[in-house]
């Protein structure tokens, strides 16, 4: 099944239960019916086996599903089956705590290279990941044929940055600037609006 097939939300449920999975594995749970998983997972059993579908044929009535071979065909099909290299541009305050973070490698995803307008000021701040000026992201990206950025720079510069990256080869975006990207149908573009995260849950507290 090709990518282009799946649903978006299906993706994003395959990554919810590739998540799952991975800390059953790290506990030496070997197999895990469809009712418990889609029980944490916050999703009908139904629509989990649908979703499972994309990936092949899998599990066994009465003995639900391998946990090992269930990872290995959703590392498969979300493309981490491998260390994805991923680009940051903005080595802010949030950008420097990204690149800080050890967790990326756990779920197969690797900053390579990370970019800003003062690199040199940047530089301390980013780990082991060296600050590149902006004028060499495109070359950077194309060298290395990087397909996913992180974009965590102010909302005036982030449309600019982001034609920027599609530009350069870009097909994924990790938005956190306050922004509705426009970009070319084939790119997909997530958002992460915290403040607006954080409104969000305000409704709850009363």
């Amino acid at each position: 099944m090709t990518k282009e097939v799946i649903p978006r939300k299906t993706v994003y449920r395959l990554s919810l239960y590739h998540r799952i999975l991975q800390r059953l594995a790290a506990n030496k749970v070997m197999t895990v019916s469809s009712s418990a998983l889609a029980k944490v997972a916050g999703v009908k059993p139904t629509q989990l086996r649908k979703d499972l579908a994309y990936c092949g044929q899998m599990g066994t009535r009465g003995l639900g599903y391998s946990v090992p071979t269930l990872v290995t065909r959703l590392d498969e099909a979300l493309g981490t089956s491998s260390l994805q290299p991923v680009a940051m541009v903005g080595v802010g305050d949030l950008g420097s705590a990204l690149l800080k973070y050890q967790g990326f490698a756990r779920e197969g995803f690797e900053i390579v290279m990370a970019f800003d307008v003062d690199p040199g000021s940047r530089a301390a701040h980013s780990g082991v990941v060296r600050v590149l000026p902006m004028k060499s992201m495109r070359g950077e990206i194309e060298r290395l044929a990087v397909k996913m950025a992180i974009l965590t720079v102010p909302a005036t510069h982030a449309q600019a940055v982001a034609n920027l990256l599609v530009d350069a080869g870009i097909q994924a975006i990790l938005n956190f600037a306050p922004i509705i990207l426009q970009v070319p149908e084939p790119v997909v573009v997530n958002n992460v609006d915290l403040a607006l995260e954080l409104e969000n849950l305000s409704f709850f507290i009363r």
